[in-house]
C-alpha cells in the first residue's frame, strides 16, 4: 500500500503539494502553550517531511508562485514606503536602517564564525528575521552564481533547511522579547499608550467624545423631534448642534408639509420638525434639548451609507482628524481608521497619511460629499486589474535581470528583488491614481499567502532528502546563531531607538516589530499596551524591512559564495 501510495506521488507530483498546503495550513492553526506556527513555517515543515520520498517540483511554479507573493507585498507597503520619504518618517527609516543592517552584519558574521555555505546563511536570515522572501531571492541569487549544479542544489536546499530551523524561535522567541523587556526595562507600556492617546488628543481624559470631533461610535441613530422647547426656538441649526454631548447632525427639517434645505444658519421654529442623527449617547438627550419625538416618514426618509474611503487629497493628508472634522465631518461619523491594513487610535492630534483608509458612516449625502474631499471611496469588488499585475511582473523580472558590479561582485536585484521594486511602484502609483490597478483585499490575501507557500511547498519537497543529512550536522549550530540574529538587531535597535532618537517606548517597540516585519509580535505589544497606538510605529518599518531584509538575500549569496 505504502509502495503504492509513493509510486502514485512521484507520477502526479501535484498530489503531494496540495497534500504539503493542506496539512500544513492545518498544523499552522493548531496553538501550542498558546502560539502557532503559522502557515509558512508549518507548510515546509510538512513539505520537508513529504518530500523524503523524493520528488521535484518544476521550477516554473515556483518562480510563478514567488512573483506573485513577492509583487503583492510590494503593492501593498508601495504607499507607505515612498510615503515615509517625506521628513515625518526619517526616526522610523533610521530605525529601518539599524534594524537591517545590524541583521546583514550579523547573519555574514555568523556565516564566517559558523562556516556556512551562502545558502545557509541565507535562510539563517530569512528565518531569524522572519521574512520569507529572502529565501526566493536567494535562491535566485544562487542560480546566477558559477558553480556547479549539484552545488547550485545543495545551496538551494539549504536556504530552506536553515529558514525551518530558524523561524519557530524567530517568530515565538521575540513574542517573548516584546513581552519580558519592557518590564525589564520598568516600562508600563498600558500607561505609556494611555499618555500618548491623551497627547494625540489635546489632552483631554475624555477621548473621542468631544462634540466637534467625528464620534468614535460603531452605531449611529435617527429619530425625529417636534420642536416644543423654548431652548432651541430661535437658533440656527449649528448652535442647537453644539448644545449636544457628542456628535449630532440635523439632516432635514419640515415645516408644515415643506421640506426645508438645511444649512447651518437655518433658523428653527416652534413646531417644526426635525431628523437628527447621532450617537445613542447624544440622541437620548434630543428630548430634552429639543421636544417629544414623532414618527413621520417622510421626514425620516433617509438614506444611510457605511463606506471605506482612502485618504488621497492633498486638503486632507497631513492634517489632524480634528482640522478634517471641523472643515468636513458634519453629519459624518468615523467608525474607524487603518493604515496599511492595521486599526489605528482615533484621537483629536492624529495625522492623516496618503493612504490611511477611514471607515465613514452617515447619510448617502454627506458620506458622497465627504468622499470627494478625501479621496477615493473603497467599494466592495471581486475585480481584479490583471492587466497591471501582468506587466508588472514583466517589469519586475526585466529590473532583476540588471547587474551593476560593485568591488568586483556583480549586485542584482534578482528576479524576487525586481519585481518588489515593480509592486512598490505600482503600489504608489495605485494610492495616487486609484481609477486603475485594484487589488481586492481577497486577491491579495490569495496573491501572498498561497503564492508564497506554492513555492515554499515546492522548495520545502525538492530540500526534503537532503534536510535529515544537513539536520545531523549543522541542525544545532544553525539554531544557535538563528538565536543571536533575531535577538541582536533587536536589541541594537532598542538600544538606538530609547537613548539616541529618544522615541515613545510604545511607538519605538512597533517600530521595532515592524522593522523586523513580525506581526505577530506587533499584536503582542498591542496586547502588552492594552492599544492600538504600536501601529503608528509599525508601518513605516514595515515597509522598508520588507524591502531591506528581501534584498539582503542576494547580498549575503554573493559575499559569501
Amino acid at each position: 500500500m505504502f509502495d503504492f501510495f509513493v509510486q502514485t506521488c512521484r507520477q502526479y507530483p501535484e498530489l503531494v503539494l496540495f497534500l504539503a498546503i493542506g496539512i500544513g495550513y492545518y498544523v499552522g492553526k493548531i496553538k501550542f502553550f498558546g502560539f502557532n506556527l503559522g502557515s509558512t513555517a508549518s507548510v515546509l515543515l510538512v513539505s520537508l517531511v513529504l518530500g523524503q520520498i523524493g520528488l521535484q517540483i518544476a521550477d516554473i511554479l515556483q518562480q510563478f508562485g514567488f512573483a506573485l507573493f513577492i509583487f503583492a507585498i510590494g503593492y501593498k507597503v508601495g504607499p507607505q514606503f515612498f510615503g515615509a520619504l517625506k521628513k515625518e518618517g526619517l526616526h522610523y527609516i533610521w530605525i529601518s536602517l539599524v534594524v537591517a543592517i545590524t541583521g546583514l552584519i550579523t547573519a555574514i558574521s555568523l556565516g564566517k564564525i559558523f562556516n556556512f555555505d551562502p545558502g545557509t546563511a541565507a535562510g539563517l536570515l530569512a528565518g531569524a528575521m522572519t521574512q520569507s522572501s529572502t529565501i526566493g531571492v536567494a535562491d535566485g541569487a544562487i542560480s546566477q552564481l558559477s558553480i556547479s549544479a549539484a552545488q547550485k542544489a545543495l545551496f538551494q536546499n539549504n536556504v530552506a533547511i536553515a529558514y525551518a530551523i530558524t523561524y519557530i524561535f524567530g517568530t515565538a522567541g521575540l513574542i517573548l522579547f516584546f513581552k519580558l523587556v519592557p518590564k525589564l526595562m520598568g516600562l508600563n507600556l498600558k500607561a505609556e499608550a494611555e499618555k500618548l492617546e491623551r497627547e494625540m488628543s489635546g489632552g483631554s481624559d475624555d477621548l473621542g467624545k468631544s462634540p466637534e470631533l467625528f464620534a468614535w461610535y460603531k452605531q449611529i441613530n435617527l429619530r425625529a423631534y417636534q420642536v416644543t422647547n423654548n431652548s432651541v426656538i430661535g437658533k440656527p441649526v449649528k448652535e442647537i448642534e453644539k448644545m449636544f454631548p457628542a456628535k449630532v447632525a440635523i439632516e432635514k427639517i419640515k415645516r408644515g408639509e415643506v421640506l426645508l434645505e438645511v444649512k447651518p444658519e437655518t433658523i428653527i421654529q416652534t413646531n417644526d420638525l426635525v431628523a437628527l442623527v447621532g450617537s445613542r449617547q447624544s440622541i437620548i438627550k434630543a428630548i430634552e434639548i429639543i421636544g417629544r419625538e414623532i414618527d413621520d416618514k417622510k421626514i425620516l426618509n433617509l438614506i444611510g451609507e457605511i463606506i471605506d474611503v482612502c485618504v488621497l487629497k492633498k486638503e486632507a493628508a497631513g492634517k489632524t482628524l480634528g482640522e478634517i472634522s471641523q472643515q468636513y465631518g458634519h453629519g459624518i461619523f468615523l467608525r474607524r481608521i487603518t493604515r496599511a491594513g492595521h486599526e489605528i487610535p482615533l484621537a483629536r492630534n492624529l495625522v492623516l497619511k496618503r493612504g490611511d483608509v477611514l471607515q465613514i458612516a452617515g447619510t448617502q449625502g454627506e458620506v458622497e460629499k465627504a468622499v470627494k474631499l478625501l479621496g477615493y471611496a473603497e467599494r466592495p469588488t471581486n475585480t481584479t486589474d490583471l492587466v497591471m499585475v501582468g506587466w508588472g511582473c514583466v517589469l519586475g523580472i526585466l529590473l532583476g535581470l540588471i547587474s551593476i558590479p560593485i568591488m568586483g561582485i556583480p549586485i542584482t536585484l534578482g528576479v524576487g528583488g525586481g519585481v518588489l521594486v515593480s509592486g512598490l511602484l505600482f503600489g504608489w502609483l495605485r494610492a495616487m491614481h486609484p481609477t486603475f490597478g485594484q487589488i481586492p483585499e481577497g486577491a491579495q490575501w490569495i496573491f501572498t499567502d498561497l503564492g508564497l507557500n506554492l513555492f515554499i511547498a515546492s522548495i520545502g519537497l525538492s530540500a526534503g532528502p537532503a534536510a535529515l543529512k544537513a539536520l545531523q550536522t549543522t541542525g544545532l549550530s544553525v539554531f544557535f546563531a538563528g538565536v543571536i540574529l533575531t535577538l541582536t538587531p533587536m536589541i541594537i535597535g532598542l538600544i538606538f531607538g530609547r537613548y539616541i532618537l529618544k522615541l515613545n517606548p510604545v511607538l519605538l517597540f512597533g517600530a521595532l516589530t515592524g522593522a523586523g516585519t513580525i506581526t505577530a509580535a506587533l499584536n503582542s505589544v498591542k496586547e502588552e499596551a492594552d492599544s492600538a497606538a504600536p501601529v503608528l510605529g509599525y508601518t513605516v518599518p514595515y515597509a522598508f524591512g520588507n524591502v531591506l531584509l528581501t534584498i539582503w538575500g542576494t547580498v549575503i549569496v554573493n559575499f559569501l559564495r
